[in-house]
């Protein structure tokens, strides 16, 4: 398991790092990253479920559904970085820019956490709680990983 996530802590750190150099041929490296980050996260999540057959069928529908709404998500998220990059590239941030893009990313983690709720109560109509809990702790450590990342490559307002 931290094998591949430091595979996917480095291939963050790589795509996080150009929106502030404004790489434009970054774009489809970008895309290329995104995919192998995606289907290295599925393969870790089946390393570490541990699931029958039948808990397999029920679960990864719910896993493709939660990607899905969690791809809302990061594109919001990577949206937020490109206006705060794109101001603080050009020169600063003005307090209006920065007002809106804290109210921004609030709602981004309130969005996350509803997110998580919800699933949690999909997931546990499926499989045990256990296990439930077991898939949100790994996604929780691949947001953690991917948030620590970007955290460390986006500069401060100023």
């Amino acid at each position: 398991m931290k094998c591949i996530l430091w595979s996917m802590m480095c291939a963050i750190a790589l795509l996080a790092a150009p929106v502030f150099a404004q790489d434009k041929s970054a774009d489809t490296n970008m895309q290329i990253m995104i995919d192998k980050v995606n289907a290295d996260k599925k393969a870790l999540v089946a390393d570490n479920m541990d699931l029958t057959d039948t808990e397999a069928r029920a679960f990864w529908p719910i896993y493709d559904q939660y990607q899905n709404e969690l791809k809302v998500i990061n594109d919001r998220l990577a949206s937020t970085i490109l206006a705060y990059a794109d101001a603080y590239n050009a020169g600063g941030v003005p307090d209006s820019t920065a007002k809106r893009l804290l109210d921004e990313a609030i709602a981004i983690d309130d969005s996350e956490v509803r997110l998580r709720r919800d699933y949690a109560a999909k997931l546990t109509r499926v499989i045990r709680a256990a296990k439930a809990a077991r898939y949100l702790q790994i996604e929780g450590k691949i947001r953690a990983a991917v948030r620590y990342e970007l955290a460390a490559n986006i500069p401060l307002v100023e």
